[in-house]
């Protein structure tokens, strides 16, 4: 499976008037998560728009199963789901300092050209990562 993780802790500037991380800011944490994937794997964001496209998020799902709080230190994980479509996908995990599982989610990305349409099909340098990546061996899950 291609995934990657990413360790951090709850700053003071995250957590709402009750103590516990603003559901927002959740966002910024998969966003780190997807920042973290991309090094590991030659897939940043500056890369793809050396390659001519943009990869904004149409969909953003997360599930809260227990708070964050001020100076929890956290994992998110990150896996890529492997799709036919001219889409990236990603699963999350976070864990707390315990290991236990906090929240969970999912994003979906498109391809845009320069300008600005939607490509129907999976651009050339995706099915060259895609080939290089997921030929090594690399099994692909939820």
């Amino acid at each position: 499976m291609l995934k990657a993780e990413k360790k951090f802790e709850i700053r003071f500037s995250e957590v709402d008037s009750m103590g516990i991380v603003w559901h927002g800011n959740y966002s910024l944490y998969f966003e780190d998560a997807r920042e973290a994937f991309g090094k590991k794997y030659n897939l940043e964001y500056l890369y793809m728009f050396e390659q001519g496209f943009y990869a904004p998020l149409v969909e953003l799902h997360f599930e809260y199963k227990r708070p964050l709080r001020y100076r929890d230190l956290c994992r998110i994980e990150i896996s890529y789901r492997n799709v036919d479509t001219a889409k990236l996908i990603f699963d999350y995990r976070i864990y707390d300092a315990d290991n236990e599982l906090v929240a969970t989610g999912y994003s979906v990305q498109v391809f845009l050209d320069m300008q600005y349409n939607l490509m129907w099909e999976l651009p050339e340098f995706m099915k060259r990562w895609k080939e290089k990546y997921l030929s090594m061996g690399f099994e692909n899950s939820i």
